[in-house]
């Protein structure tokens, strides 16, 4: 009978976080070897290690152009990660036991529901097979839009494999590109048939399956949970302002918006509005931005997805309940009410916790890179962070310029924001108890 010490090495989080950086650790060999580079030579150790774990992290981050450094045995390595980290490597890991027909144990289901974030573990096995279901028919359906399109341009099926890569790149949240010399999807801002699928691919990939699953199951239950409720009016309502401020704060520089004709700066508002949440593609050149444009898009980068999703940040519900806590605080009432549903005090707790942590891990991270990335600009530094800790990918073009100490603390940001800072805390911390008491009431003045 397992004792204390074997449950505490067993947790789910420390399982997620030592399962992440196996996968993070094969995919790094696996791109030093000579047969992944064009130049024969396969990758240094640390960008190496940099490309599996923007990978695996579905950051998109990139210190060497992934469309001309990369063979296809290595763009293949590059989107097996991103999918594996997409999904979870529980999800993956399950799917493998249906293949076999092995019996998914309790432990395996306690992992999933931590890895998916969900709230109880009824159901599990069921949501997982739809999840895999859900992926294959959205990724596939992404993938033959973007073909035909790419089809124009190149041969078939070279435009089937582009189809393919970015369908799952973006689905996944994750970013990466294969156009080469780090152009993105820049050469299609004004494509409809790009612009649209694209963002449709990162939204669905960043509402959550959760919220995924309720909403197909909705012409039989006829509700949504207030979980599902909360995501999809935040994401869209997040969608809407954020096109019309990018729209605005880009429609008079002529190095973005102004050339375009009205369709182009609509859709290049569009895809700006909705590529911030986690995603990283791009189809304006994110160095041309105006400097409030990309303070505000460091803002979206920071809230991100949605929980149980591909994407990162601090979530759209956590954004949404603090937002709720203020205004509850402003009109004077106790409690945080969001569509007739009173928020309990520990998830206030939580957003209030998790989002002091991402403020902390992206505070501390940009002071550490002033010191290491001496003369660099103080708003790149700050872009760049809050990007990789929301993994989102979007760069101003200080990735491939850092110092090999820069790269260990972008590498260790994703992790961190992949996992989710309290996964994180939880993995190395102590088992928590209860207290076995409570101390007297404290007043403080606040404000």
């Amino acid at each position: 009978m397992p004792n204390e010490n074997t449950k505490y090495y067993f947790d789910p989080p420390k399982v997620l976080v030592g399962g992440f950086a196996v996968i993070i650790f094969i995919g790094s060999i696996l791109l030093t070897l000579p047969i992944a580079t064009n130049d024969g030579k396969g990758l240094p150790w640390l960008d190496a290690l940099f490309t599996a774990t923007s990978a695996t992290c579905v950051t998109g981050l990139v210190v060497v152009d992934t469309g001309t450094t990369f063979t296809l045995f290595g763009q293949l390595v590059i989107l097996s990660l991103i999918q594996v980290g997409g999904l979870g490597f529980m999800t993956f890991a399950t799917f493998f036991a249906f293949l076999l027909g092995k019996r998914i144990s309790l432990k395996e289901r306690l992992l999933l529901q931590e890895s998916l974030n969900n709230l109880t573990i009824e159901g599990i096995v069921r949501l997982v097979k739809r999840i895999l279901i859900f992926t294959v028919i959205i990724e596939f359906i992404g993938a033959v839009l973007l073909a035909i399109r790419f089809s124009f341009d190149m041969p078939l099926l070279k435009a089937l494999y582009f189809g393919l890569f970015h369908a799952i790149s973006n689905f996944n949240n994750a970013g990466f590109d294969i156009m080469g010399e780090f152009r993105s999807l820049t050469g299609y801002v004004e494509d409809p048939v790009v612009t649209l699928v694209v963002c449709a691919l990162i939204t669905l990939g960043g509402i959550g399956f959760i919220v995924m699953n309720e909403v197909y199951e909705y012409r039989e239950t006829r509700r949504l949970s207030l979980h599902a409720k909360i995501v999809v009016f935040t994401s869209l309502l997040l969608i809407v302002l954020s096109t019309l401020a990018i729209f605005l704060l880009e429609l008079n520089n002529p190095k973005t918006l102004q050339p375009l004709s009205p369709l182009g700066k609509f859709l290049g508002s569009l895809f700006q509005a909705v590529t911030p949440r986690t995603a990283g593609s791009n189809t304006l050149n994110i160095p041309d931005l105006t400097q409030p444009t990309l303070f505000f898009i460091i803002f979206l980068m920071f809230v991100g997805a949605s929980p149980g999703s591909t994407g990162g940040g601090i979530k759209t519900t956590t954004f949404a309940t603090l937002l709720g806590a203020v205004w509850s605080q402003i009109k004077g009432k106790e409690d945080v009410v969001f569509f007739k549903q009173r928020i309990v005090y520990d998830t206030i707790y939580k957003a209030l916790t998790v989002t002091f942590s991402g403020l902390f891990i992206v505070i501390t991270v940009t002071m550490l890179l002033t010191i290491t990335e001496r003369g660099k600009d103080f708003l790149m530094i700050l872009f760049e962070v809050t990007s990789a800790f929301g993994t989102v990918g979007l760069s101003m073009g200080l990735t491939p310029e850092l110092s090999p100490i820069g790269k260990v603390i972008i590498i260790l940001t994703m992790f961190a924001g992949r996992l989710g800072p309290l996964t994180i805390a939880y993995a190395v911390t102590l088992r928590r108890k209860p207290d076995p008491f409570r101390y007297p009431k404290g007043k403080i003045m606040i404000g």
